[in-house]
């Protein structure tokens, strides 16, 4: 098993940024690839990125692309997702997820955190 807790979602700006934490516990968290996922009201989960165990592999959803971005650090069984230049459109539930392998949907995890609510005001 591995617990996942998110942190850092709250109300910004469009153009701010914040920065989104997910603490691991449990298994090996190097041992894991990680995700991130959103899910907008009344709108399915979507993926955002994701990240393999090294962190030398990382994918993008391409209405993120050079403005998100992932990062872990192994040490602190800690996983990160930078977001800049916010948009209204970014505002969603945003849950991290991992597994051993690295997927771009949500059946590609079996495991997820809580969700943090992240809100860009226009």
């Amino acid at each position: 098993q591995v617990q996942l807790v998110e942190s850092g979602g709250g109300l910004v700006q469009a153009g701010g940024s914040l920065r989104l934490s997910c603490a691991a516990s449990g298994r090996i968290f190097s041992s894991y690839a990680m995700g991130w996922f959103r899910q907008a009201p009344g709108k399915e989960r979507e993926f955002v990125t994701a990240i393999n165990w090294s962190g030398d592999s990382t994918y993008y959803a391409d209405s993120v692309k050079g403005r998100f971005t992932i990062s872990r650090d192994n040490a602190k069984n800690t996983g990160y997702l930078q977001m800049n230049s916010l948009k209204p459109e970014d505002t969603a539930v945003y849950y991290c997820a991992a597994d051993l392998e690295a997927g771009t949907v949500p059946g590609d995890f079996g495991f997820w955190g809580q969700g943090t609510q992240v809100t860009v005001s226009s």
